[in-house]
């Protein structure tokens, strides 16, 4: 009787699935399971970041204090102009825990940035774009929004939450935390754009407070260069709302409240 070898009908060390299939479901589980303690921590950042005190944030500020102390390189009877402004916003319109102080950095650059612990920059570029104090008042008005809402130690916080989560769990150079990083970053951007039309809201409420009036709250976002303006599609995939969305919100909230318009009071860097 010849012997013919035969296989069996089943062998457990090899598995019937599809490798490629089972690295997907590997790869999707552990993103998965990044994604939910990324979010469980970003809940985390939102519900401590109000309880921080003044103190708290103050001494959080100081690594960003050596970064600020270079941006006063403009001159100094323009950052003067805008301190006195932003003081009187302060003392009538907003309720701060310390006081905000503005730095005027030189430059084209059209923009202004909160840092922690009360500190403005406002470039020269943005400066040079503004027709109006009352224009310039909702800018800073703006930025106050920010601190009211505590939003740039949100954003902080966030940051350090994705940029710990994605090092610890995958390295600081690895391709899927770029993927994800990707990703996520989708989920921030509509958490931006809700602070600034929040922000927003606010500047037009604190621009009315200081003159009555809110004429001038919507001229800088029609000067916005329009390389700078996400557009109509764009603001799904960028951190500031469209400038004409922004408008329409401005112009949504001034009929709400019953706010009127006159005319701004002129204003010039240069003077």
């Amino acid at each position: 009787m010849k012997y013919t070898p035969r296989l069996p009908e089943r062998n457990d060390n090899v598995s019937p699935a599809s490798p490629i299939k089972e690295l997907a479901v590997l790869a999707g589980g552990l993103l998965a399971a990044i994604v939910g303690i990324y979010l469980l921590l970003g809940i985390a950042v939102d519900i401590i970041v109000p309880r921080l005190s003044p103190a708290v944030e103050q001494r959080l500020a100081g690594p960003f204090l050596r970064t600020v102390s270079h941006f006063d390189d403009a001159a100094e009877g323009t950052r003067a102009r805008v301190q006195r402004l932003l003081d009187r916003l302060q003392t009538d319109c907003a309720e701060l825990p310390f006081p905000l102080q503005v730095h005027v950095k030189a430059g084209q650059t059209i923009n202004a940035l909160a840092f922690p612990g009360g500190h403005i920059v406002i470039f020269q570029g943005l400066l040079d774009e503004v027709a109006s104090e009352n224009e310039l008042a909702f800018v800073l008005a703006h930025e106050m929004g920010h601190y009211i809402h505590r939003d740039h130690l949100r954003g902080i916080g966030r940051a350090l939450v994705f940029i710990t989560v994605s090092t610890l769990t995958l390295g600081p150079d690895s391709p899927v935390a770029n993927v994800l990083g990707s990703a996520l970053n989708l989920t921030e951007m509509r958490f931006s754009r809700a602070q600034e039309t929040r922000a927003d809201t606010f500047g037009l409420d604190a621009l009315h407070c200081l003159y009555g009036h809110v004429g001038g709250s919507t001229d800088f976002f029609q000067k916005i260069p329009a390389d700078q303006d996400p557009g109509r599609f764009g603001h799904y995939f960028a951190s500031h709302p469209e400038n004409r969305r922004r408008i329409d919100h401005l112009e949504e909230m001034t009929r709400a409240r019953g706010y009127v318009s006159a005319p701004p009071i002129p204003f010039s860097s240069s003077e």
